[in-house]
């Protein structure tokens, strides 16, 4: 047995290979669609009519529906609409009798804005290629990763192997901010056995935990006027510096506090961004409103709820301090991500099974991981009882300027992943 399925993973490792000029074609050609918020669309049309026509799967494509998904305790609320914005799941189903099990790959093609442009030394469209690396906004989060769980299964089909049990595909919206992508996909039926995510949080590692994250919204107001009389103005800039300490108070306070057991040893797990700032249109006006956004990492096992509660009770008695904003109280709201932190135990079979692919990839045992972040692998962990964890590419300038991949990571994440196929599913020839 174990000499066909080193036949079976020698004739799939090589048409990794044989095909990797067209796996890197096709990630250059996802990476310079603009796929910001709001505009996945076209990238995800251009994946499914892939999916559907180069690997051969059948292609449904779910609209998340926030009436429908609003009840759900891992929903996160938007304030945007969801129009021509799909999800694209491919499926792949084996003839005659499944005998092994399925496995679902999801990646999300949405990516963060490139801005300010004039910081990259590279088109952050352009999908350049230097080296062995691959410069471009979503080159490293995550695009690579979808390059890789798509031609995996695709090099597994082109090899003429036949799994014994069904692959679904996802290219999910909203990992950078909601979630909601992927928790729509999973309501929608597209369930599996277990769940891989080509994430490059950890590189080829296994993620075993993660931090719960929310995002909130400071209105602060102000008593605006001519810049003459600024004396007796109240600048709400000025006052929302004020709750950008107290956020930044708060920090320390979650992580003064006892440490959950995967960020023992971390220095500083629980982070709080303030990631947007705005106010005044006009240099000779002080400004009369400015709204602070931020966001907050927090441990697993902690409701989103309860942090929001005591976040929001935090910024209150804060202002409380404060002779203007004690009777021009903060106005403060949640939007965007309410999401749970998981921990999860690595002694189970998806983690042996993928150990054993990645020592078929890379000849080294596989290492796990925390993350001080959020990953849509909470929704299969926290929700339905898929084991789920990331493994993916390795990169650089995440959210930051000149993003690049080592597309050297990349092929050995499609025979991973390829490897963890044929071990997983079971197959014939």
């Amino acid at each position: 047995m174990k000499k066909e399925t080193d036949s079976a993973l020698e004739k799939v490792f090589k048409q990794i290979d044989a095909s990797w000029e067209e796996e890197v074609d096709f990630l250059q050609k996802i990476c310079q669609f603009p796929s910001t918020l709001g505009n996945e669309g076209p990238v995800q049309h251009f994946i499914a009519d892939y999916l559907e026509k180069e690997v051969g799967l059948d292609v449904t494509k779910v609209i998340p529906d926030p009436e429908k998904l609003s009840s759900h305790p891992g929903y996160s609320e938007a304030d945007w609409s969801y129009e021509d914005r799909p999800v694209v799941i491919g499926e792949y189903r084996p003839e005659g009798e499944k005998k092994g099990k399925s496995v679902i790959f999801q990646g999300h093609i949405d990516v963060v804005s490139p801005e300010p442009v004039s910081f990259w030394k590279h088109d952050p469209w352009g999908a350049e290629i230097v080296g062995n690396k691959m410069y471009g906004r979503g080159t490293a989060d995550m695009k690579s990763g979808v390059a890789a769980m798509i031609f995996a299964l695709k090099a597994v089909r082109d090899a003429g192997v036949k799994l014994s049990s069904d692959v679904i595909v996802k290219t999910v919206t909203e990992e950078e901010c909601t979630g909601n992508g992927a928790l729509a996909a999973i309501e929608a039926g597209f369930k599996a056995d277990a769940a891989l995510i080509p994430e490059p949080v950890l590189g080829q590692k296994g993620l075993t935990a993660q931090v719960g994250v929310i995002w909130v919204k400071v209105k602060v107001k102000g008593l605006g006027a001519h810049t003459e009389r600024a004396d007796k103005a109240v600048n709400s800039i000025m006052e929302g510096y004020k709750m950008i300490n107290a956020l930044l108070d708060y920090e320390k306070e979650l992580n003064s506090r006892e440490r959950h057991k995967d960020f023992a040893d971390h220095p500083h797990p629980y982070n709080v961004n303030i990631g947007k700032i705005h106010s005044g249109d006009w240099p000779s006006s002080v400004p009369s409103e400015c709204i602070v956004e931020a966001r907050v990492g927090f441990p697993p096992g902690v409701d989103p709820q309860d942090v929001k509660d005591e976040l929001k009770a935090y910024l209150l008695a804060a202002a409380e301090k404060d002779e203007w904003l004690k009777e021009n109280p903060p106005e403060i709201s949640f939007y965007g991500f309410h999401a749970e932190g998981f921990s999860i135990d690595p002694n189970q079979e998806l983690f042996d099974i993928l150990g054993e692919a990645h020592t078929a990839a890379v000849n080294e045992p596989l290492e796990t991981g925390s993350f001080t972040a959020t990953t849509d692998a909470r929704f299969y962990n926290l929700y339905y009882d898929i084991p789920s964890t990331c493994y993916g590419p390795t990169g650089d300038g995440l959210h930051a300027p000149n993003e690049w991949v080592d597309l050297d990571s990349v092929k050995t994440v499609t025979k991973t992943y390829a490897a963890f196929l044929l071990k997983w599913c079971g197959y014939s020839n």
